[in-house]
């Protein structure tokens, strides 16, 4: 049998919600399903009793991990060949679910879409990803010219994040914003 893959719609977190995982293959035969962990914290899905499945609400009646797969299993879903459905499938929870931060530290979803300045109000640009380096994150910024900027996430850059007004200002030296 030839699985179709999941569609735009299944590849898309519905609004107003955040992704932590996707649904991967079967393991074993008791209805259990990889989960790949779209998320900086695994260790969530063993405190879990239910998740968003594409647009199921689902209720886990087990949870371990095996390897760098989260492996669930849905009381909805006790046979192995009706959990095979759900490959593909996006986990999702709300904002409110979303595990809690330290002050200064800021969500990807939250970061990426926001309008970049430079300490005098100039706009750079728009950041479209953020860039996991090891060192530091790195924010990708798009400018309306189509020019690409990566501007480091450190705090001698980015003096200021200002989510409600979608904004952030950074202070890089003139050559690096010139360079690209």
């Amino acid at each position: 049998m030839i699985k179709s893959s999941p569609s735009a719609a299944e590849q898309q977190p519905p609004k107003n919600r955040i992704t932590i995982g996707r649904v991967g293959a079967a393991q074993g035969i008791h209805g259990e399903m990889r989960i790949i962990p779209l998320t900086d914290f695994p260790e969530r899905f063993k405190d879990m009793r239910e998740v968003m499945v594409g647009d199921e609400l689902l209720h886990i009646e087990s949870c371990r991990y095996h390897k760098q797969f989260v492996l669930l299993k849905f009381q909805e879903y006790p046979v192995r060949e009706q959990a095979m459905a759900l490959t593909g499938r996006l986990l999702t929870v709300t904002r409110e679910e979303a595990a809690p931060l330290a002050a200064g530290e800021f969500y990807t979803f939250d970061i990426i879409g926001l309008a970049v300045f430079d300490m005098e109000g100039n706009v750079l640009g728009t950041i479209t990803e953020v860039l996991r380096t090891g060192a530091n994150d790195v924010y990708q910024v798009r400018a309306d010219d189509g020019r690409e900027l990566l501007i480091p996430a450190l705090k001698s850059v980015v003096k200021e994040i200002n989510l409600e007004q979608r904004r952030m200002f950074v202070d890089m030296p003139g050559e690096l914003i010139d360079a690209h």
